[in-house]
């Protein structure tokens, strides 16, 4: 594989995962535009510091939570640097002792492994067992970047396509919350 770290639009031109495929597949059937950069294992938002500048826009934080019974699950999008206390997500969704979910549940419903979760992992969930939640503030930006189900990959596309052409076609209608930047400062 390729780790020039240069900014490619559209697919590559070789054949990658079968999963980082069918992204690739579902991105051009909804004829979203999107460039693409080849890295190195990203597994934080950290490691993504670089790409992001070479994508020109930010690379959400994609958390994967389930309820304390592993009953409930929900993908999290929210800003990458912003703090993440589940304590004032839970009061918002009305549940309990939200945590993170297991690489196993990770992978029956999304069809991730750890590192890898993406907005684009919701294809997976044929049965809608994941609720989709968006911080609100990440709808403020122009473009989205996310991985395309694989780490070595990330994509830029406009929030405007998330919106109005990805999520839809994945039949998911975010929840909207609105998580604060000092949490040590939130009261509720």
């Amino acid at each position: 594989m390729n780790y020039d770290h240069h900014l490619y639009t559209g697919r590559p031109s070789e054949p990658r995962t079968e999963t980082e495929d069918r992204c690739y597949d579902f991105l051009d059937r909804l004829g979203i535009s999107y460039a693409r950069v080849d890295h190195e294992h990203a597994d934080t938002i950290e490691d993504c510091e670089l790409v992001e500048g070479l994508l020109g826009c930010k690379i959400c934080k994609n958390l994967f939570l389930c309820n304390r019974q592993q009953t409930d699950f929900y993908l999290l999008l929210m800003p990458g640097q912003k703090p993440f206390k589940t304590k004032i997500l839970s009061k918002q969704i009305g549940t309990s002792r939200l945590s993170f979910a297991d690489a196993g549940h990770m992978r029956d419903l999304l069809g991730l492994t750890p590192g890898s979760v993406s907005v684009l992992g919701l294809m997976n969930d044929r049965e809608k067992r994941v609720r989709l939640l968006i911080d609100r503030e990440l709808l403020e930006d122009a473009f989205f970047g996310c991985h395309p189900c694989l780490n070595t990959s990330s994509l830029r596309f406009s929030m405007e396509d998330l919106s109005g052409k990805i999520l839809p076609a994945l039949g998911y209608e975010p929840l909207l919350v609105d998580l604060p930047w000092n949490p040590d400062e939130e009261n509720a």
